[in-house]
């Protein structure tokens, strides 16, 4: 193993203390492997089991809601009132087996709520192409971040590593950083310094709620990469905010699932695809820093550590094709992920290709044979649909 490779396995001791063995997280991606009422499947425990014994450090579960009225999809987990408790006990004892931590990502989609189980509310009232949506009241959003905290405290008591708040990806607290969908005049809109108050008070209750020796992470968008959205230099001063706080972990990343958007995962780019922000946002704060997005081989993610841009290499993709892609790395093997090429997918069908890959993955049954992407795409939204019925059932609105 090169110089360049060998610090991606070398420890990390986050600010609270605890010590992740190597440099490569498992990013948070939408499994979407609940069982429709909000909680863990067997499946599930399975898929992230199988990450922990491929030699990740960490696994993030993507967006786990503290609120039934909005989520991101009805697969997602669900930990607040009613929630099976066992189940979610053994999810977190599988996903921390060989020494990995499994941290749950506190999620609420806002204005991107899922329209068939939720009820869309950002921090504005929007009525554009492929989106609507109402205001959050002010007393409503005062309110979120004790939710969140609520979240992350159940999720510490549960066995979980630690959490990350979700404010990237155009999801509810990426909105209110991002002038396009935050258009309010009072203390959370206009200035960044205001678009960025509901962030940091989130920050201040979720550690208030599971203590100082418990990771708290987020997730960023470097830019929304959409005209009228976030930019990169008003991240910036958020990332000089962020410095100020008790996080652990800032994960970088970019991108925003608005409606039409492409979404950064599916270029056809070598990537890593923000790797030049990060470098920016280094000296700015002293805070581990974690990159997600476009990570496809060993040299580029060696390569992005050992220089010091960043201290984590977060993989997504890379782990759905080769679940055991870190003891293949660290034993210096040069094998890289073969990306499958799509010729003119259908909106939203790589992200069902790799959802069902994912569903592979988790029930053990993963071929050679490629998933066909209309056959993906097609099983996905009848799953989709299924688990809709279940969860309006659980939580009608």
């Amino acid at each position: 193993m090169g110089a360049d490779t060998a610090r991606l396995f070398q420890p990390l001791e986050l600010p609270c203390g605890v010590v992740l063995k190597n440099r490569i997280a498992k990013s948070a991606m939408s499994d979407s492997l609940g069982d429709g009422r909000g909680n863990p499947t067997p499946a599930q425990n399975r898929l992230y089991e199988r990450w922990a014994e491929g030699g990740v450090a960490v696994s993030i579960i993507g967006e786990v809601q503290g609120n039934p009225h909005f989520a991101e999809k009805p697969g997602n987990l669900l930990l607040g009132a009613g929630h099976d408790q066992a189940a979610f006990e053994e999810l977190g004892r599988r996903g921390s087996a060989n020494g990995a931590h499994l941290w749950l990502q506190l999620g609420h989609a806002g204005a991107m709520a899922y329209p068939p189980i939720s009820t869309p509310r950002g921090p504005s009232g929007l009525d554009l192409p492929g989106l609507t949506c109402a205001a959050l009241t002010r007393h409503e959003i005062l309110d979120l971040p004790a939710e969140f905290a609520r979240t992350a405290s159940l999720a510490r008591s549960h066995g979980f590593g630690g959490v990350q708040i979700h404010a990237a990806h155009g999801f509810l607290l990426s909105q209110f950083l991002s002038p396009l969908f935050n258009r309010r005049d009072d203390e959370f809109g206009g200035s960044i310094k205001n678009r960025m108050r509901l962030l940091l008070d989130t920050i201040a209750e979720v550690r208030a709620a599971v203590g100082p020796g418990f990771p708290v992470a987020v997730k960023l968008n470097s830019s929304d990469q959409l005209q009228g959205g976030l930019e990169q230099a008003d991240v910036l001063k958020v990332v000089a905010a962020l410095d100020g706080t008790s996080l652990d972990l800032i994960d970088i990343s970019g991108g925003t699932y608005f409606p039409g958007a492409k979404s950064a995962s599916d270029s056809a780019g070598g990537g890593p695809y923000f790797l030049d922000f990060a470098r920016r946002a280094r000296p700015l704060t002293k805070i581990p820093l974690m990159l997600t997005g476009g990570f496809k081989t060993l040299e580029r993610a060696g390569e992005a550590v050992s220089g010091g841009a960043i201290d984590v290499v977060g993989l997504a993709r890379a782990l759905v094709l080769e679940p055991d892609l870190a003891n293949t790395w660290q034993t210096g093997s040069p094998h890289n992920p073969q990306f499958p090429k799509f010729a003119s997918p259908p909106e939203g069908g790589i992200t069902a290709w790799y959802s069902m890959r994912l569903t592979q993955l988790a029930e053990g049954r993963e071929t050679a044979v490629p998933l066909d992407l209309a056959a993906a795409l097609e099983s996905y939204q009848a799953r989709d649909a299924e688990r809709t019925h279940l969860w309006q059932r659980r939580f009608p609105r």
